[in-house]
């Protein structure tokens, strides 16, 4: 298809959808705000209807908007990050010739027998991969919290040494994407709508059962500060970090030693450049992209839950399973049109979106909640978080630890690939310096913001008896799904508040879907070309695919065991990709100086008694 014929199709879509949104967006404000107004005009499942033609038109819009080339970022979007337009009379063959055999094959095999296995024979199914998943997170726990320690110190030398001051592509090369613009597209990626998932429901559930480190009893006060503790550390710079040690290494050879876009790309010290054709790279990317699947459809399932049960909650409808079906449609097309515009547009602007939403929701929720609460509680379990960091970093040998944090570590090894390669392929231009900082640092300080906003205010409301979240949890067979819900209705404008929480659930998962389609589509392309439009609707349809299955067939959480079964040989890759990453700088990377350096050389100069020469002697 011809530039300017894409151009005239996606005006015409742009000109449908503004007036389809308007629409439906007056239809959904009114039935949120005005339910009076509205009656019974609208009911049943027709919200969760109206809702998703509101948010999919609404996206979609931002997606295929018209643009400027002189509004989007420096440089324009990134090459590695292009999506082809495929010679419509060829779709299929095109497809197929770009394909890497391996990388497309094994997946989808995976896949299709595990739905099979489920359809069969759902509980041999479920117990065998949960026994699975108990023995290697049991057996394999001093690795996993190992491997985020180790990540930790190694992002910490990053960011204050020396090596940090390395620039990828180059000491001339220049960012391609604005600072804000990185760092929307780097925390939305990489966090999905876990953030407002287990926003208001983690430090509840440790409140509920305290985490043995800390020996509280029970929905206590005493039980508050470890709650809130706990939640940051599974939230803060330990997970971010399991991003970062995959992530640079993969930027740094791609931009330095013009290696492929590629997870396997960490191995490059190892096999070289051009022996990133062997197995062991295929095995590598093959499970980076079976990880990415298998993460992105648990969540796309799980927020579907979330999001359902807040239609329900709002409007006392049961959607079932034509509503998940529904639901995850509505999603897949907006995240497959989002991936196909590219970056720089559908990728971005909703990105850029979700941000917005996500410090206006922030702001709301500290405006009307208690702040007095938050501000003693957070400042003490902040205090908590830096003091006990080593202590909870190496704390093991407990069932409750493995049920929680070294599930958590699996889960963010998991997800590292995607994140990671998504990261590094944003990154040339930067400083090391500057990526580490963006990746740990300031998207942990948003992640832990927003855990002791929503957590502390759900803590409040639960201890002092303003809403019982923790039963409306149990009285819904247990699902943290519906936690939030309660604890708006509990605060002023809760209506505005649940609304955006709908519109967080949506955005959030929508912007991390989108790029994770990119990332697949460009690990099972075969090395140099950049993925088709064929391949990224593939993709984001196959993803919605194995979304739907398991919220039809069950087994989502299972599905997510299996996803995050993936973690333990990523956390392996990482320490790999560390000493490769090492080595390359002792070698290649000498003369950069470290902040501690730089910071000392600034100081005054002390001069004493010895270091003023003698007088002249007459």
């Amino acid at each position: 298809m011809s530039e300017s014929g894409a151009n005239d199709a996606e005006r015409t879509v742009a000109a449908i959808l503004a007036p389809l949104c308007a629409a439906s967006g007056a239809i959904v404000l009114s039935g949120f705000f005005f339910p009076s107004f509205v009656g019974d005009a609208v009911s049943g499942a027709s919200w969760l209807a109206v809702s998703l033609v509101f948010f999919s038109s609404g996206l979609g819009y931002l997606a295929v908007m018209p643009y400027s080339s002189l509004a989007t970022d420096r440089g324009g979007e990134s090459r590695l990050l292009g999506v082809r337009s495929p010679n419509v009379r060829n779709l299929i063959g095109e497809f197929v010739d770009e394909q890497n055999p391996v990388t497309l094959a094994l997946p989808l095999a995976v896949f299709v027998a595990y739905l099979g296995l489920q359809f069969v024979a759902p509980a041999a199914t479920t117990a065998a991969v949960d026994a699975l998943a108990t023995r290697v997170l049991t057996g394999f726990g001093p690795l996993f919290l190992g491997s985020v320690l180790l990540a930790v110190c190694y992002c910490g030398l990053l960011l204050f040494g020396p090596w940090g001051d390395v620039v990828l592509g180059g000491p001339d090369a220049e960012p391609t994407y604005t600072y804000p613009t990185y760092f929307s597209l780097v925390f939305t990626a990489g966090i999905a709508a876990g953030i407002v998932f287990w926003g208001p429901a983690e430090a509840l559930f440790h409140y509920r059962d305290p985490p043995p480190y800390f020996g509280a009893a029970p929905e206590t006060n005493a039980a508050i500060g470890g709650a809130l503790t706990y939640t940051l550390f599974h939230w803060g710079v330990s997970a971010w970090s399991a991003y970062a040690v995959v992530g640079v290494p993969i930027a740094y050879f791609v931009f330095q030693r013009g290696a492929p876009l590629r997870v396997s790309t960490i191995l490059a010290p190892f096999l070289g450049v051009d022996g990133l054709d062997s197995v062991w790279s295929s095995l590598v990317d093959t499970l980076a992209v079976f990880a990415t699947i298998g993460g992105i459809a648990t969540s796309i399932a799980l927020v579907s839950r979330q999001f359902l049960a807040g239609i329900g909650y709002q409007w006392d409808v049961s959607t079932g399973t034509v509503g998940s079906v529904l639901f995850v449609g509505g999603l897949t097309l907006i995240y497959v049109v989002s991936c196909e515009t590219g970056v720089h547009r559908g990728i971005r602007r909703i990105a850029g979106l979700n941000v917005v939403l996500f410090g206006l929701f922030a702001l709301l929720v500290a405006a009307v909640g208690p702040r007095s609460f938050v501000v003693e509680r957070g400042v003490a379990a902040l205090g908590s978080y830096a003091l006990n960091f080593p202590s909870l970093s190496l704390y093991a040998g407990s069932e409750w630890v493995t049920d929680w944090t070294v599930w958590n570590w699996s889960w963010w090894f998991s997800w590292a690939p995607f994140a990671g390669l998504f990261l590094a392929a944003l990154s040339r231009g930067r400083r090391v310096r500057t990526v580490v900082f963006t990746s740990v640092v300031a998207t942990s300080a948003a992640t832990l913001v927003w855990f002791l906003l929503v957590g502390g205010t759900t803590l409040h409301v639960q201890h002092t008896g303003r809403a019982d979240v923790l039963g409306a949890i149990a009285a819904r067979g247990g699902t943290e799904a519906v936690a939030g819900f309660p604890l708006f209705e509990a605060l002023p404008v809760s209506r505005l508040l649940m609304f955006l929480f709908l519109a967080l659930i949506v955005v959030f998962i929508v912007t991390s879907a989108d790029t994770s389609t990119l990332v697949v589509a460009i690990l099972t392309a075969e090395r140099g070309r950049a993925p088709s439009t064929v391949s990224v609707v593939f993709w984001g349809v196959f993803q919605g695919a194995v979304a739907v299955s398991v919220l039809v067939l069950g087994g989502s959480e299972t599905l997510q065991a299996l996803a995050v079964l993936t973690g333990g040989p990523f956390a392996v890759v990482s320490l790999v990709a560390l000493a490769g990453l090492t080595l390359t700088f002792l070698r290649h990377e000498r003369g950069h100086t470290s902040v501690v350096a730089r910071a000392l050389g600034r100081l005054p100069t002390i001069h004493t008694h010895r270091d003023v020469d003698p007088p002249d002697d007459e």
